[in-house]
């Protein structure tokens, strides 16, 4: 175990002063504890206060900070002082409480608990440390340590092999593999993470989250092994305070060197030390790619269980909240390790578990990154938490949890949709949606809320995210704007699911009904109403049971799990893999980009690639990928596509040796840019020196729509929104295309605001200034960052003065007049809350009326009027045509009345006690409106009581099917909604309606006969039994 002097090593002793409150331990030591005068919050660079060595009779702090703690050393271990928030009132070791005034009694120690833990009902309210103080002092620690403390990295990534920022090392994921080099040897980051591979388990346990932010120290190559752990451990023990005894260390069964640097060198005991195989303590990015063992800290919550058998895996009392990566091997394909030539650190802190830690509180969600959301909810609820049960108290946590996943995903850019990063923006929104609407939480009708809750406690969390991102409260209108009408839209939905859930409960009784078998609620519609519709399958299951339905759970629970599979193989892993690409690269050095200032340059083959395999030599007619040392060609990025041109091999005499035809440039592996292209002539070697010649008009081409589409953004804020931002763009030789956040389409009279504003201020000749500055800088000057793009410390800023400043790697124009004219050609909706406008400026502006002036031309002579009679002739033609077209319908209509009047005969009669006429009968090629008219007429002929079920197959691969019953008819309980559906799902297809008439259509045409015969003997089975 730990000793005296070891510990005495981390705490100071102090000596009880006048009005301190005396605890008197077995051995004659003595430890003073003074209460506070108020409560304050430990802040800056102030010492924090250290933990106490156990809490086995005091685990939960009091709920005001205490100013001084004092420790006493007693046979080798800590006794804690403890003062209960009444007057008088002293912990001893007899476990009696004493009063001042002299009255006793005697009570057991959990009678104690039992007392402070009421008196601590609100301790998260003034905890000792605020999560923004951990972050900072984090980031201070390892700053004090040179390394460089870096900005929190988007929630979208731009890696193509996950969907959303999931880990603190990502942003770096480049530099590990080798791909760009490193800006700086080391780095701190408080990184903002999503995970939703186990959203199940949010609010369940004590850890599990949607958002979090994960602290990380990193070293590309610099530090290693025994600095990693010596910071870790100084940080927790030191900066933290954390009580060394109540550490464990978890390490690779196989890395001897991180145990004797744990044990020797740092000190800790090797019965808090564990080995743990590969599944828990060995990282590996994927299959193959950058791997090593891992070390792990753990708090001990609960010392007083020993150290005999301990299972670090045990939630109920360890916690780990430090891992420590030593990417020190890179796995191949045969699945043997080679040691990596630059060894890497890739830490990762848990901010919201050091925050339990520190706050002393039973799980994350009531820590102060959380807890003040869950009180918002709590008051729109009228809910007391501390006093609320289990089931209440998850559902409060979900809402917290999951509200500040959605605001910040919304802030970067993420909105909700079916697909993608936009489904898991959606589905967090419905489960706390669900949640509100169980917990009785109900919208407040202002600030045109129209009835809308989460906005209402998403305020908390933008109130919350100063220190986490300062651009979430700049985003906040359009945030609360999402958030409210994805909430409204989903409480409809919501309604139709439980009208959904209504038929098929309806469906699943008369299905048992039939078959004699008790009515249960398949698994797979149980999980349509969960997934597709936010229906809690509590409740549905609450529901079906109300009218004696089961529900098949375990189908439900398959399909959750198959869904829980696809989530996971999405969401859960970062791949870090060394692709072959890199051995070609190793020796060659990033690509000069040199297309700023000239359009042509003299360059050196570096390499060649052909179907991504590397060659020394190319011949005529084969596709290429080339690589210059350096270029003038455009690399695809920022929007704008990529340079097209020549490169030009030169003999003896400047004769052209060789032509290579460039329609394509990528960047790769950093700053190299790929040029691809076909060799027109003669034979391209490495090594060999070419003219790189860009086509100076496609340049000018994309100059002209890149600048625009700055003027473009700058018109839409400047005219709708200020929080209208950038959500994609494309700017190409033929046309710019520009996606927007926004709630609504544009009218024709914005649409052309936006173009006079825009032409105005090419038509002004303004001259644009470029230059490299800062990031921060560019920054503090106003600069707006592209959708998607990542910058380095050094940021080149484009500006239209008085018009726009953006952050931009892109070509553009030297003066507006460049681009002589703009034109919106269309602008519609992408996504829910995304627009797109595409547009055309300059000489695709003449391009595009050339076309359309030949279409008009062609028009014209068609109809043989002149342009500006073309809108009337057309509108003379349409209503020609919709007359023709209400004849026809009016004579099919005839014909199918006619055809039912000829078939009416065809009619019997089923019952005894009562007489029914019934007519099951096809139509041949009847339309679907004209089988309803022959239906109607048939009904009103035959009279009530009367069944007619007609079918026809109005085209190829087309069935059409009706059902109609008089009033007598479902009278006897039989509906013609019901009756039709299994009928239609012989002919591949379904439908529904009301009790006396309903529609159904199918694919299957070859199965009408045979579906007809069915519905013959169903419905004279059914009315036989009814009227027997």
């Amino acid at each position: 175990m730990f000793s005296a002097t070891y510990l005495n090593a981390h705490f100071q002793k102090t000596k009880p002063k006048t009005g301190d409150i005396i605890s008197k331990t077995e051995g004659g030591a003595m430890a003073a504890l003074k209460l506070p005068h108020s409560p304050r919050l430990i802040q800056g660079r102030q010492p924090l206060v250290p933990f106490p060595a156990s809490t086995m009779l005091f685990p939960k702090p009091p709920s005001s900070p205490l100013s001084n703690y004092s420790f006493a050393t007693s046979s080798g271990f800590l006794t804690r002082t403890l003062a209960l928030f009444s007057p008088g009132i002293v912990a001893c070791k007899s476990s009696s409480l004493r009063g001042v005034r002299g009255n006793q009694s005697r009570i057991r120690s959990a009678s104690v608990q039992r007392v402070a833990e009421e008196l601590m009902e609100d301790q998260s309210k003034y905890s000792l440390f605020s999560g923004d103080s951990i972050r900072q002092r984090f980031l201070d620690f390892y700053a004090s340590r040179d390394h460089k403390i870096l900005p929190s990295a988007s929630l979208v990534p731009d890696d193509p092999t996950v969907l959303l920022t999931i880990a603190g090392m990502l942003p770096f994921k480049p530099i590990f593999l080798g791909k760009i080099p490193r800006q700086v040897p080391r780095a701190t980051t408080a990184q903002r993470c999503i995970r939703t591979n186990d959203v199940e388990n949010v609010g369940r346990t004590a850890r599990h989250h949607t958002f979090f932010e994960m602290l990380g120290n990193f070293s590309f190559g610099d530090y290693f092994k025994k600095e990693a752990i010596q910071w870790s451990w100084e940080l927790s023990t030191k900066e933290f305070q954390l009580p060394p005894e109540r550490l464990w260390i978890s390490v690779y069964e196989d890395d001897d060197e991180a145990f004797e640097i744990w044990h020797k060198e740092v000190g800790v005991p090797v019965d808090h030390i564990k080995r743990m195989g590969a599944d828990d303590n060995f990282w590996m990015s994927g299959a193959t790619g950058p791997c090593g063992p891992c070390s792990e800290i753990y708090y001990d919550f609960h010392p007083e269980r020993g150290t005999a058998d301990v299972d670090l895996g045990d939630d109920t009392r360890f916690i780990e909240f430090y891992n420590l990566v030593f990417m020190e091997y890179n796995k191949k394909d045969d699945g043997t390790l080679e040691p990596l030539k630059q060894k890497n650190i890739d830490t990762g802190l848990g901010l919201e578990r050091m925050a339990r830690i520190l706050q002393k509180v039973p799980n994350n969600y009531e820590t102060d990154l959380i807890y003040p959301i869950i009180e918002k909810a709590s008051a729109l609820a009228n809910i007391s938490y501390p006093l609320a049960d289990e089931q209440t108290k998850l559902k409060l946590k979900v809402v917290g949890d999951h509200l500040r996943a959605i605001v910040y995903l919304i802030s970067d850019g993420v909105l909700p949709s079916n697909i993608g990063r936009g489904y898991v923006v959606r589905r967090l929104i419905r489960r706390v949606v669900r949640a509100g609407r169980s917990l009785g939480i109900k919208g407040e009708r202002r600030d045109n809320l129209e009835g809308a809750v989460l906005p209402i406690i998403a305020e908390k969390v933008i109130e919350l995210s100063t220190h986490i991102d300062p651009d979430v409260k700049i985003k906040a209108p359009r945030i609360l704007e999402e958030l409210k009408k994805e909430e409204l839209n989903f409480v409809q939905t919501l309604e139709r699911g439980e009208t959904l859930l209504e038929k098929m409960l309806a469906d699943a009784s008369s299905n048992a009904e039939k078959s004699g078998t008790v009515p249960c609620l398949s698994g797979k519609d149980a999980f349509l109403l969960y997934d597709t519709f936010g229906f809690p399958v509590e409740l549905t299951t609450e529901i079906a049971e109300e009218q004696g339905i089961t529900v098949d759970m375990n189908g439900f629970d398959i399909e959750m799990e198959n869904q829980r599979r696809l989530s996971r193989a999405a969401h859960n892993v970062v791949k870090l893999a060394v692709e072959d690409g890199t051995n070609l690269t190793n020796n060659i050095n990033k690509t000069e980009f040199v297309g700023y200032d000239t359009l042509s340059t003299q360059a050196v083959v570096e390499s060649l690639m052909v179907n991504g395999s590397p060659v020394i030599q190319v011949s005529e007619g084969n596709d290429i990928e080339v690589l210059l040392n350096k270029t003038p060609f455009y690399a695809e990025s920022g929007g704008q596509i990529g340079d097209h041109g020549f490169l030009y091999v030169t003999g003896g005499e400047k004769q052209q040796t060789a032509v290579v035809e460039i329609k394509d440039v990528q960047k790769s592996l950093g700053d190299l840019f790929i040029h691809k292209g076909t060799i027109k002539e003669g034979v391209l070697e490495v090594g060999r020196e070419v003219e790189a010649a860009v086509d100076a008009k496609l340049r000018q081409r994309a100059k002209v729509h890149h600048t625009a589409t700055h003027l473009l953004q700058a018109a839409l804020k400047k005219l709708i929104s200020q929080e209208i931002s950038q959500a994609g763009s494309l700017v190409a030789f033929d046309r710019l295309r520009f996606d927007f956040n926004y709630g609504h389409a544009l009218t024709d009279t914005q649409i052309e605001e936006i173009e006079q504003l825009i032409n105005g201020w090419i038509e002004a000749s303004t001259s644009l200034k470029t230059k490299v500055m800062p990031l921060n800088d560019a920054k503090e000057a106003g600069a707006i960052a592209m959708f998607g793009e990542k910058y380095g410390e050094q940021v080149r800023v484009v500006e239209v003065p008085g018009v726009s400043m953006e952050l931009c790697g892109g070509t553009h124009v030297s003066n507006t007049s460049e681009i002589r004219v703009f034109k919106i050609i269309s602008e519609q909706g992408i996504a829910s809350g995304v627009r797109r406008i595409e547009a055309v400026a300059g000489e695709a502006f003449i391009e595009y009326i050339n076309v359309r002036e030949s279409q008009m031309k062609n028009l014209c002579s068609m109809l043989k009027v002149k342009a500006e009679e073309v809108t009337t002739r057309v509108e003379k033609l349409l209503e020609e045509l919709r007359m023709s077209r209400t004849e026809v319908a009016n004579l099919r209509t005839k014909a199918a009345e006619y055809k039912a009047l000829m078939i009416a005969n065809k009619a019997f009669e089923v019952g005894t006690s009562q007489t029914i006429r019934v007519l099951v009968e096809s139509l041949d090629d009847v339309d679907a409106d004209s089988l309803k008219a022959a239906a109607e007429n048939l009904i009103d002929t035959l009279q009530d009581p009367a069944a007619v079920i007609l079918g026809s197959c109005p085209d190829e691969g087309k069935v059409s099917l009706v059902a109609a019953f008089t009033p007598a008819v479902v009278d006897l309980g039989i509906q013609a909604g019901k009756f039709i559906g299994p009928i239609a799902k012989l002919c591949g297809g379904g439908g529904g309606g009301r009790p006396n008439f309903a529609q159904a259509g199918g694919r299957k045409p070859e199965n009408l006969p045979s579906a007809l015969e069915k519905a013959r003997e169903d419905i004279i089975s059914i009315l036989s039994q009814k009227t027997s």
